[in-house]
């Protein structure tokens, strides 16, 4: 078990003072068998009234609602988790499975807007691409998606991108570059091609011994859902597969969906924003009795 310390700063300045909307928070994580939430607690500028829900994919959300106007928007999420590590030990038969990958149909039914890509390929980039490098050599499923968390690794160049969304998949491929969030969405709309269930996920990533792209920023990764495996991490911006360095806040099934903060303001008004994020392992804690 790793204990985490995780700060987590947003803030908006405005040039004038504007009245403050709703606004949506998605920055606590949910508890797992991989991790658990020790401690959580928000410091929001100016004071807003707080109220907590799950959406529909059972991630944990804060609405705010504020009263008044303000020039600065200002949100601290402090976090303290325990994250376990989670053995991938696949028997030989889930290892051998062949394509395409068959799901029941109780889990079909739930899975099925997981399955259908969300992204156009009119050039048919991402076709072609998948036809002559990800499908090239055959392999099992599983072999499959571990082939294809390599192959974006070491194919793309990283790149710490400042603008807002993700690229196009056929962007990403075409200029061979993205941030973590355009490797992940490029993966997802790959294997949905293959008739896979895939989500997008989002958190941090603790910095490990050696280096790992990420640490220290919010990150994304890609989740494929397996029979008899269940949900299974894929972070192609590392080449890691069930990491126990990955700290899940939320999964969706498009990237706009795992924004960590939107909401609105009354006026139009100039505004810069800064996002500061620390990850850092805490002591081991002394053993009870």
């Amino acid at each position: 078990m790793t204990r985490l310390a995780i700060t987590h700063e947003t803030r908006y300045e405005f040039d004038r003072e504007v009245p403050l909307g709703q606004w949506r928070l998605m920055l606590r994580p949910t508890d797992s068998h991989a991790l658990r939430v020790v401690s959580a607690k928000l410091e929001v500028t100016p004071l807003a009234a707080t109220r907590w829900a799950y959406d529909a994919f059972g991630n944990s959300v804060c609405f705010l609602e504020f009263q008044g106007s303000g020039k600065v928007l200002d949100v601290i999420s402090r976090l303290v988790v325990d994250r376990y590590p989670n053995p991938f030990s696949a028997s030989a038969a889930e290892v051998h499975a062949p394509l395409p990958v068959l799901y029941d149909t109780a889990d079909l039914h739930a899975l099925a807007p997981l399955i259908r890509p969300a992204s156009e390929d009119p050039d048919a980039v991402l076709r072609r691409w998948i036809r002559d490098e990800v499908l090239a050599g055959g392999g099992s499923a599983l072999e499959l998606l571990q082939k294809l968390n390599q192959l974006i690794h070491g194919q793309l160049q990283y790149t710490l991108r400042q603008e807002e969304g993700v690229q196009d998949p056929a962007v990403t491929l075409t200029q061979r570059s993205g941030s973590c969030r355009d490797y992940a969405w490029l993966m997802i709309e790959t294997v949905r091609r293959l008739g896979f269930a895939a989500r997008f996920a989002s958190g941090y990533v603790a910095p490990a011994q050696g280096a790992t792209t990420g640490s220290g920023t919010t990150h994304a990764w890609c989740e494929v859902f397996l029979p008899a495996l269940g949900w299974i991490e894929f972070d192609p911006t590392n080449a890691l597969t069930e990491s126990p360095d990955l700290i899940r806040v939320a999964s969706t099934r498009i990237p706009e969906e795992a924004s960590p903060m939107r909401g609105t303001i009354g006026d139009a008004a100039g505004s810069s924003l800064s996002v500061a994020v620390n990850v850092e392992p805490m002591p081991a804690q002394p053993a009870v009795g």
